[in-house]
């Protein structure tokens, strides 16, 4: 018997269709799940359902399990971690103070390059004031020798 579906207009009230009864459709129905899960029929679908049940506990427990593993393990990270901070931040600490060398062997060296010129260039320079000295002392010389033979041929001059 094929039952047709009747379409309500809005405001309208649905009435039940009841057969028996409300109450006395309500243990029916509890009549017919109650022996479809006791009856011999469907003792292998609650078998099932409780196999699955199982599954799904043992699944949940090892679930616990491997939470209970990881944080165990996160633990032991979070321990090393610690560990290895120091060390880092001395490794940081050091890699620093190795730039801070590299910059001051840079600028040693520079200055090793202009103390070696400021050496060769003093060095010079004694030697062009040596000269000038040799040259001055040489033309007050010459001077001196002039003047003297300047005077003399004055005398002579002035004597004959």
């Amino acid at each position: 018997m094929l039952k047709g579906r009747k379409v309500f207009e809005r405001g309208e009230t649905i009435t039940p269709n009841y057969i028996f009864g409300p109450l006395e459709d309500d243990v029916i129905i509890k009549h017919r799940l109650l022996t479809r899960t006791t009856t011999t029929k469907g003792e292998p679908r609650l078998k099932k359902l409780q196999k699955k049940f199982a599954s799904f506990v043992s699944k949940v427990e090892k679930n616990e399990d491997n939470c209970n593993d990881c944080d165990i393990l996160f633990r032991a990270f979070l321990r090393e971690l610690s560990t290895l901070e120091i060390p880092l931040h001395k490794r940081k600490v050091v890699i620093d103070a190795n730039k801070v060398i590299m910059d001051l062997e840079k600028e040693i060296a520079t200055l090793d390059v202009e103390n070696t010129t400021g050496s060769r260039l003093l060095k010079l320079r004694k030697k062009h004031f040596a000269l000038l000295l040799h040259m001055v002392d040489k033309l007050q010389t010459t001077i001196e020798e002039d003047e003297k033979n300047l005077i003399e041929e004055i005398r002579m001059t002035t004597n004959e």
